[in-house]
């Protein structure tokens, strides 16, 4: 991988990111490179688990929609790992 494809792949999970928090309502963590974390793992989600599924062979990868499931679906298990890490409240 060159220095471009990196970034590109980081622009793209930026803007994945991004529309994942945007349209899953709620509070959700991070700035700027945790937004960008949940876009690329997401589209590693989505990937993996299309592969696993049946969706996609080996060697293709989620396209943008997929990977926006894919960091809506991390979202969510985010919130329900921090939810139940909250403890109690007096």
């Amino acid at each position: 991988m060159d220095l471009w494809s990196i970034l590109g792949h980081a622009a793209i999970g930026l803007v994945v990111g991004f529309l994942a928090k945007f349209l899953t309502p709620g509070r959700d963590p991070g700035g700027f490179f945790v937004t960008m974390a949940i876009g690329v793992a997401g589209s590693f989600l989505a990937t993996f688990g299309g592969q696993a599924l049946g969706f996609y062979q080996v060697g293709q990868t989620a396209g943008f929609f997929g990977s926006l499931v894919g960091a809506i679906v991390l979202l969510l298990i985010i919130r329900v790992v921090r939810r139940g890490q909250a403890g109690p409240t007096a």
